[in-house]
């Protein structure tokens, strides 16, 4: 079973692009540049990236 962690080996600011790329295996960058999309409309990416940063956990390993 995975779990959805924050990246240690793709980590730009936080890891969670890093992260959910690992989850989906998808590369990190897609999902960066999705987000970045995301955000540009109306700037609710920002708050989500934020939120997820705080929610999903470390990848201590």
């Amino acid at each position: 079973m995975k779990n959805l962690l924050k990246s240690n080996s793709n980590r730009v600011i936080c890891g969670v692009c890093g992260g959910i790329g690992e989850y989906f295996e998808v590369d990190p960058t897609l999902i960066r540049l999705l987000w970045v999309i995301f955000s540009m409309m109306g700037g609710s990416g920002v708050l989500a990236y934020i939120i997820a940063a705080i929610i999903i956990p470390e990848n201590n390993a």
